[in-house]
């Protein structure tokens, strides 16, 4: 905050736009009733992130809560929650691996695909 950098209060409320009686009333503020529950949630947040050892994104997370905590809570809340905190999962969506040196299939249908002629069906 610009007034504990060492700014006078004056100076810092002149150039956010507010004023000084509003800057107190809000420095006095209790949390509202909407903070309470995002501050509990974001530690929850926290905790099942650290617990998937930081794997877990958000839908993960999401699902987590509601299944794993049975706690009711919105997708966008829990992405919302996430991205101000900052815990994020892994990048990117799982990549199947081809296994290379597998067999492929052979001709199943009995297929000939040797031709005689040109312009010509077997």
């Amino acid at each position: 905050m610009i007034a504990s950098e060492g700014l006078p209060i004056q100076t810092a409320c002149r150039v956010l736009g507010v004023s000084e009686s509003g800057f107190y009333e809000w420095r006095n503020r209790p949390p509202s009733a909407r903070a309470i529950p995002h501050a509990w949630l974001t530690d929850m947040i926290r905790q099942v992130h650290t617990t998937s050892r930081g794997t877990y994104g958000v839908p993960r997370v999401h699902a987590e809560h509601t299944m794993g905590y049975s706690i009711t809570v919105g997708h966008n809340a829990v992405a919302m929650l996430t991205a101000r905190d900052g815990p994020a999962g892994l990048p990117g969506a799982r990549r199947h691996r081809r296994v290379n040196g597998q067999p492929t299939a052979t001709d199943l249908v009995d297929r000939n695909f040797v031709h005689t002629q040109p312009d010509q069906l077997l």
